[in-house]
């Protein structure tokens, strides 16, 4: 979400537009990102709700005229809202960047968002399947439209040697090399991946498992298990990373088992780097992948499905990289940045006041 945030900023500053960023809590390293760093502002919320970023960010709202608030998430629409009287002292547009989690889909969550959409003068999704998800939690989509994600295709490319890229990291050459990235929250699914691995490294020596991510509410669980994998020598974990591009470029195969997506920006970002992408048929992954065409969308939802799905595609290591270069074109086609932005742009003219 902060990436695509930056991408946004980073193009719209080319067409006159100027972007603040409010953080609730703190800034991190996508802020050096931004075309303005300066124009980052900390609102100084503590745990759970609190009173203080409300007026902070009133004060802010006054203090810079915007032509509207986008918000992301359920969290700062509740600060927007309260903080704009409702939208009427500055238009908001709302982001759903997922589909809704189980701990939201109760009564109160559901209650939430339906007062707060209305408050809102637009509300985008970053997948077309999301909408129809948001539907079914019985959410209100009359004000919602699809922006989806992008990618920067010249950023992530391929290696011009794999094997290069493998040794870079301190793999072998000819090493079959899995990847998965993100944080680690139990949504992603690392320690079922990490299961899964369990039955297909025995069965190939040479497979490595490239992990790149921290943190998250899953963290003790996924370094516990990558510790006392049977197959630890064979794992890498690099830690969070500012510069993910050779970590991609080292891959012959990206998983993504996550649980729910809205449209993965690891799954963009590997696809490409040349690198096909093993998805869970979650929200979003199928409208980025043609099944066994530019990637593999499968059910991943046990370890057994899970690892039978990588030792299929695992068989086949000629088709990994033809399908890799096929999603490379798919998302450079289909994908880009400049049309992500072009969405966002005539959204914010559509809501500025």
């Amino acid at each position: 979400m902060e990436n695509g945030l930056v991408n946004v900023a980073v193009r719209l500053a080319g067409r006159g537009g100027e972007t603040h960023v409010a953080c609730l809590v703190s800034s991190g390293e996508f802020a050096a990102r931004l075309p303005n760093p300066e124009n980052v502002h900390l609102l100084g919320k503590s745990d759970g709700f609190c009173w203080p970023p409300v007026g902070n960010l009133r004060l802010l709202i006054r203090e810079l005229a915007p032509d509207l608030v986008h918000t992301h998430n359920l969290g700062p629409l509740i600060y927007a809202c309260l903080a704009s009287f409702g939208g009427r002292l500055v238009p908001i547009l709302h982001g759903e960047h997922g589909q809704i989690q189980e701990h939201e889909r109760n009564a109160r969550r559901r209650w939430q968002r339906r007062l707060l959409y209305f408050c809102c003068k637009r509300i985008h999704t970053v997948s077309r399947s999301m909408i129809g998800a948001m539907a079914a939690e019985g959410l209100p989509t009359t004000k919602v439209t699809a922006v989806v994600n992008g990618v920067d295709s010249d950023r992530f490319c391929p290696a011009t040697s794999k094997a290069e890229a493998k040794q870079g990291l301190g793999l072998p050459a000819e090493a079959l090399v899995v990847g998965v990235v993100g944080r680690f929250v139990g949504l992603k699914r690392h320690v079922a991946l990490l299961d899964a691995l369990e039955f297909i490294m025995g069965e190939l020596p040479d497979l490595y498992l490239v992990v790149v991510g921290d943190h998250g509410d899953a963290r003790e669980a996924v370094v516990a298990k990558m510790e006392s994998h049977p197959h630890k020598s064979r794992i890498v974990w690099a830690g969070m990373q500012k510069d993910t591009l050779p970590y991609y470029q080292a891959m012959d195969l990206l998983v993504s088992p996550s649980e729910i997506e809205g449209l993965s920006n690891v799954v963009l970002e590997a696809m490409s780097s040349g690198v096909p992408v093993l998805a869970h048929d979650a929200c979003g992954n199928t409208e980025v992948i043609d099944h066994e065409q530019n990637g593999f969308c499968d059910d991943l939802g046990s370890v057994s499905k899970l690892a039978a799905a990588l030792r299929l595609r695992l068989s086949a290591r000629d088709r990994l990289r033809i399908t890799g270069e096929l999603a490379r074109n798919h998302v450079r086609t289909c994908f880009s940045l400049d049309s992500m932005a072009d969405g966002y742009w005539s959204l914010y003219q559509e809501c500025a006041r």
